[in-house]
């Protein structure tokens, strides 16, 4: 393994804070936008990895998408299905898929990989024990699509 490999699932496997309210999440995405330059990484895992940051526009669109996503999918008054390293100056936020939450809420030795990654470091094939779903693979193409 390289350093950017190392990096990367040390940071994947750090301390992580749980975005509880949808207010707290409507802050991370606020912050996120102030730093829509900052050289985001958008990674659905399953997927391969991306080799190049995303372009401002497309995390800008990817926000508003996963955000409506989250909020029609996960029917709960509280969110509870992001995670972010740092609320403040995020660069590493985890976004759990609302259809396969597993127990990503609770102690596991095999905690459900997040649907989708944004990282300031370059990903690293994380090797879903499956491929995503139909669904979210068209989601996700749609997303991009020209």
């Amino acid at each position: 393994m390289n350093n950017e490999q190392i990096d990367f699932r040390s940071a994947f496997k750090g301390s992580f804070s749980g975005i509880l309210r949808w207010p707290q999440l409507d802050a991370l995405w606020e912050r996120i936008r102030a730093d829509v330059q900052g050289g985001w990484y958008l990674y659905a895992v399953g997927e391969a990895p991306p080799a190049q940051c995303v372009a401002p526009e497309d995390l800008l669109r990817f926000i508003e998408q996963i955000d409506e996503l989250l909020r029609r999918e996960h029917a709960e008054d509280y969110c509870g299905i992001v995670y972010v390293d740092d609320t403040d100056a995020p660069s590493f936020v985890k976004i759990f898929d609302p259809n396969n939450l597993g127990v990503s809420c609770g102690y596991s030795d095999n905690p459900p990989l997040p649907g989708w990654i944004l990282s300031k470091l370059p990903p690293v094939d994380l090797q879903a024990p499956m491929p995503l779903p139909g669904n979210r693979r068209r989601w996700w193409q749609r997303l991009f699509a020209s």
